[in-house]
């Protein structure tokens, strides 16, 4: 688990650093509590500046380097999000860095991580395939790895959003939290534990792409073969002696896989009542949730929505 004085400090760190991570609304919602008789807040992460919570870890990260390491610049692998993060925060404190992805990387999200000035390389295969890439690479180099989610330093920036729950509310029943390498649960589920401990963390899982959960349900790190999922945000292995597996052990209370079918329910019924495009990712957050509803009657629930980023027509075909 990570200390909460250590994301108490990446908050402080990440703030600290003009026109880079903001504070996300905690937005109460009177559609869904009457939909599902629960009292229903959503953690707005898809109004972060590059539409995702992983710009803090990435921030946390890329502030805590020293000048001799971001002088030689940084190698890091995503399929967006985490790429975009780590990009905008290297050019906000001038470091060159390049980003590895899969060949089915959201073009979207490429898009603006070139406008951000990072370097695109793209490799065969999936997340995993394009993090053991970079990481072999940042070997060679001696340039700095940041992985999305196998650091302290990124788990801690990660958590600062389970820091902003807490302090705009802290009677929360559950939490519903996606999950894909386990970088945002971690930091979350650390926090919470440490200042919330009648706080429930509920893990969400895409049925196709549930990498994480099937490790954690081995008791070992495994590979496991995913299929297609509109949560490209989380599809992906889990790398092997990734921090984040221990720590999901540690913090997550129950675990919840939502089938495709589902993932679009919730994103539609995000666009119909509150007006808010969400990515797949989010998605599964929300459909979790609606799924255990009944469990949580005239209780207190946040649901992270963890990002924006889809492709305009992915979006409307997964609705319609």
């Amino acid at each position: 688990m990570i200390d909460a004085n250590t994301i108490l400090e990446a908050d402080t760190r990440v703030k600290s650093f003009p026109g880079l991570v903001h504070e996300t609304p905690l937005s109460f919602s009177p559609a869904f509590s009457n939909l599902t008789n629960a009292k229903v807040w959503f953690k707005c992460e898809h109004l972060q500046q590059t539409g995702s919570f992983k710009l803090r870890g990435a921030a946390n990260k890329i502030l805590s380097l020293s000048s001799e390491k971001a002088a030689k610049g940084v190698i890091t692998a995503s399929t967006g999000n985490h790429g975009m993060g780590v990009a905008l925060a290297c050019m906000k404190r001038n470091v060159k860095v390049s980003v590895f992805v899969p060949e089915d990387a959201s073009p979207i999200k490429l898009d603006t991580i070139r406008q951000y000035g990072a370097q695109i390389i793209k490799v065969s295969g999936d997340a995993l395939d394009a993090e053991l890439a970079a990481g072999n690479e940042a070997g060679q180099t001696g340039k700095e790895f940041i992985s999305p989610y196998n650091d302290v330093e990124i788990i801690a920036g990660q958590g600062t959003v389970g820091l902003e729950i807490f302090n705009k509310k802290d009677d929360f029943d559950g939490v519903f939290v996606s999950v894909g390498g386990g970088g945002l649960i971690s930091g979350i589920g650390s926090y919470l534990k440490q200042k919330s401990p009648q706080t429930l963390i509920e893990a969400c899982w895409p049925a196709n792409a549930p990498a994480m959960f099937e490790c954690l349900k081995a008791g070992e790190i495994i590979d496991i073969k995913e299929e297609q999922t509109l949560s490209d945000g989380t599809a992906g292995g889990v790398e092997p002696g990734a921090v984040t597996f221990s720590i999901c052990r540690e913090v997550i209370d129950h675990k919840i896989l939502v089938s495709e079918k589902e993932i679009k329910t919730a994103m539609k019924l995000m666009a119909h009542y509150e007006r808010f495009i969400i990515e797949g990712a989010a998605g599964v957050a929300l459909a979790a949730f609606l799924k255990l509803a009944d469990k949580y009657k005239n209780k207190n629930v946040a649901v992270v929505l963890c990002g924006r980023n889809i492709l305009l027509d992915k979006f409307i075909n997964a609705v319609l």
